[in-house]
């Protein structure tokens, strides 16, 4: 398998075609025909990642967020940036981003995010516009139900055990009884009137801005920030199965593995701690 190869099975994943314009998807870094020999699949593009693969011979790195965003104005090898681009190109390994176009589609981020907390039958909070075959079942953020309600107080439980937080920022009201919750991993913020409008009691993302919350408090509607990196994490492990799937139906003997050195960038300290 070449690297161009693995770009035609991830376009078969999650459509390329299916990233926002702004986006940045694709090869970011290497050869489309270079050999693979081994995959690591991670949320970032770090420097610990890079190490993390040429440790386990991965000369494949697959992330969520791209490695380049904007437009580069300078290589300054003393920054991260510019440490990461010169090991890997030194290290050969090629850098493949899955963006929005994870974000939006089926089975992708916020569709894991959604089965993995329990959320029955969702749909999306805003359906693809540039995939008309999709309208229904791709696009930002997903709707859904719980199987079984839970009160406020165990919710918030549940949630903090899920994504091992051991707190959540919680805006607005708290339900008494939770069934119909809309999530979308990442920076959600902008969606929060989508989701409100959608019916959901309550809605899970990440980042969420002080004006949103402001807003959640007067609407009386709950939202819930359980941060970027935990949102959005459980895509990893996922797209990985996917991948060891599609691998094995084609007799593509090629390992491949998520990060299991990459950590939430926050972390929460107690006075004294």
């Amino acid at each position: 398998m070449t690297v161009k190869d693995l770009l035609k099975a991830l376009d078969e994943i999650a459509a390329f075609g299916l990233a926002e314009q702004w986006d940045n998807v694709g090869l970011m870094l290497g050869n489309p025909n270079q050999p693979i020999t081994g995959i690591l699949v991670a949320l970032d593009p770090t420097e610990g990642v890079l190490a993390e693969a040429e440790e386990i011979g991965a000369d494949c790195i697959i992330t969520h967020h791209p490695l380049i965003f904007h437009p580069l104005k300078a290589i300054k090898t003393d920054q991260p940036l510019g440490r990461f681009l010169r090991q890997a190109l030194k290290d050969n390994t090629a850098v493949i981003g899955c963006h929005t176009n994870l974000d939006q589609t089926v089975g992708g981020v916020s569709d894991v995010l959604a089965s993995s907390l329990g959320i029955e039958n969702s749909k999306p909070l805003v359906p693809a516009g540039n995939d008309p075959e999709a309208l229904s079942t791709a696009g930002f953020g997903r709707v859904g139900r719980l199987a079984d309600p839970l009160n406020g107080k165990a919710f918030i439980g549940y949630l903090c055990d899920f994504f091992k937080l051991p707190a959540l920022r919680v805006a607005g009201r708290l339900p008494e009884e939770i069934i119909t919750v809309a999530v979308c991993g990442g920076s959600g913020s902008d969606l929060a009137e989508k989701a409100y409008a959608s019916g959901a009691q309550v809605y899970i993302t990440g980042e969420v801005k002080h004006s949103t919350a402001r807003w959640a408090e007067a609407a009386g509607f709950c939202i819930i920030d359980a941060g970027h990196f935990a949102t959005e994490n459980p895509v990893v492990e996922s797209l990985v199965e996917v991948l060891q799937n599609i691998f094995v139906e084609k007799d593509i003997s090629i390992p491949v593995s998520a990060s299991a050195k990459q950590r939430n960038p926050f972390v929460y300290h107690q006075p004294g701690s």
